[in-house]
């Protein structure tokens, strides 16, 4: 599979080096569908990048998977072969430690506090963590909010998660959050999960409602629960090579361009909630608000996993005391 996604971007190059000689193409590769709000905003990320650099600068879009997964779009990023990629931070945490923190359960109070971190001082910091692993990173995309989907029972308390298999990414933190919520926590890759979903593989998933809604899952899982466990946010990030190459005012230009292109896919997520609910609920998805205090307490632990690591808990104690505007 990689030398064939190999030989594929070898022979994209080559046809982008003809048509663009005079002009610098930055490769941006994803596994979402076009008409996901991060993909539309990424259109907004090129129509704004190069009309800052007067044509200079362009965006080179692969969606739905074309180049591979998201860890293979890292992996390309990281030796040079791609330019730029997002990923959940969620995946991103088995390359760079600290990213593990957005993953831990009802650490934002709410999506003002998630958006007052990923556009403060402490998102710049985490953009730049990635240095020494060839990845710089650009923005943060909101994500919304991580809830929990299932086939055949609502789940309204954790008690209703036992014993059910549930898939997450893979992640070492969704792991451990499903397993303290009882349930049995099962890596798959989102590709996979429809039809794992259908053959009764796995019980249900947690992602949040644009995902689920695109991804057609609400045809199998007629149960969907407003817990809000986590706010994950997708990262955008250029490799190292890439970046270096750029001048300085290339770099500003596109950093520009990614900070505006946030602006616009938040709101382009807000939309796409909406419409999601209002597809969900026309399919006869039952929509769960359970109270999450129970989920709450049955997590509240997992922050203690970094007690030996004393520069990730002051992570999550400034996240935690982080000042916002209600």
């Amino acid at each position: 599979m990689k030398y064939i996604l190999s030989f594929t971007l070898i022979c994209l190059l080559l046809v982008e080096c003809k048509q663009h000689k005079d002009v610098k193409v930055l490769r941006l590769a994803h596994t979402l569908s076009t008409t996901h709000p991060v993909h539309k905003a990424m259109l907004v990320l090129g129509e704004r990048l190069e009309k800052k650099s007067a044509g200079k600068l362009k965006i080179q879009l692969y969606p739905s998977g074309q180049l591979g997964g998201e860890r293979e779009c890292l992996e390309l990023l990281q030796i040079g072969s791609l330019d730029i990629t997002k990923v959940s931070s969620a995946v991103l945490e088995n390359f760079i430690p600290e990213y593990k923190v957005f993953s831990i359960p009802y650490l934002f109070k709410n999506k003002k506090h998630a958006f007052s971190v990923f556009d403060g001082a402490i998102g710049k910091e985490m953009l730049s963590k990635g240095t020494d692993f060839r990845l710089r990173g650009l923005t943060f995309y909101d994500a919304g909010s991580r809830n929990f989907y299932t086939k055949t029972k609502p789940i309204n308390s954790p008690n209703d998660l036992k014993d059910l298999k549930i898939r997450v990414q893979k992640s070492n933190m969704a792991v451990a959050m499903v397993n303290k919520l009882g349930a049995a926590p099962t890596p798959i890759s989102w590709g996979e999960l429809y039809t794992a979903l259908q053959q009764g593989v796995v019980d249900g998933a947690e992602n949040n409602l644009p995902s689920f809604h695109t991804s057609k899952h609400y045809e199998i899982c007629k149960y969907f629960s407003l817990d809000q466990h986590t706010r994950v946010p997708d990262v955008l990030l250029i490799g190292i090579d890439s970046w270096n190459a750029l001048t300085a005012q290339e770099k500003k230009w596109l950093s520009e361009a990614s900070e505006e292109s946030t602006i616009t896919q938040r709101e382009f997520w807000a939309d796409s909630e909406k419409e999601a609910l209002e597809v969900i609920k026309t399919a006869n998805v039952t929509i769960l608000k359970p109270d999450t205090t129970p989920f709450q307490e049955k997590t509240k632990t997992i922050k203690n996993m970094f007690q030996q690591h004393p520069e990730i808990m002051n992570l999550i104690n400034r996240i935690k005391e982080n000042t916002y505007e209600n």
